[in-house]
C-alpha cells in the first residue's frame, strides 16, 4: 500500500475549453499522459456533467492504473480542474512516473496558479497503541 499521492489544484487554466467542458477530449489526454509516463491503463471512465446558467458544465475522467489511479475533475466556469495521481509502490517505484504525469497533466491546462501537493502513502506509526495494552482488572 505503500506509495505516492500527489494533487493538484489548477486555477485560471489557459487551456483549450474542450479540456474543461469535452469528456472526450479530456479521457483522451490522460491516455496519453499515461502511455507517455510509461504507466499502464487498465480501464477509463468519463462524464460530462449538465451546464446551468448558460455554462457548460464540467466533466470527470478517471483512469484505473494497475498502479493505482489517475483522476481529473474539471469546473470550465473557473477555469479550474482538480488532479489526482497515486501510484502504489509494490514491486517498484513508480513516484519519477507519477510526478512526470501531474507534470505534463499540469502543462496541459496551462494555469495561472498551481497547488501540488504530495503525500507518501503507507506509513505505518511506531509508537504503541493504547488498546493493545493488556489491562488487569482486580
Amino acid at each position: 500500500m505503500q506509495g505516492l499521492h500527489i494533487t493538484a489544484d489548477l486555477h485560471d487554466c489557459a487551456c483549450p475549453q474542450a479540456l474543461l467542458t469535452q469528456a472526450e477530449s479530456l479521457a483522451e489526454l490522460c491516455l496519453q499522459a499515461v502511455r507517455a509516463a510509461q504507466l499502464q491503463a487498465v480501464a477509463q471512465v468519463s462524464h460530462t456533467f449538465p451546464g446551468s446558467a448558460g455554462s457548460p458544465g464540467g466533466v470527470t475522467a478517471t483512469v484505473l492504473l494497475a498502479e493505482s489511479h489517475l483522476c481529473v475533475h474539471t469546473w470550465p466556469e473557473q477555469r479550474a480542474a482538480t488532479l489526482d495521481v497515486y501510484v502504489c509502490n509494490f514491486g517498484g517505484d513508480h513516484s519519477a512516473q507519477a510526478e512526470q504525469l501531474m507534470d505534463a497533466l499540469c502543462q496541459h491546462f496551462q494555469a495561472g496558479k498551481t497547488v501540488l501537493q504530495r503525500l507518501q502513502r503507507g506509513a505505518v506509526a511506531e509508537a504503541p497503541q493504547p488498546w493493545s495494552r493488556r489491562r488487569q482488572v482486580e
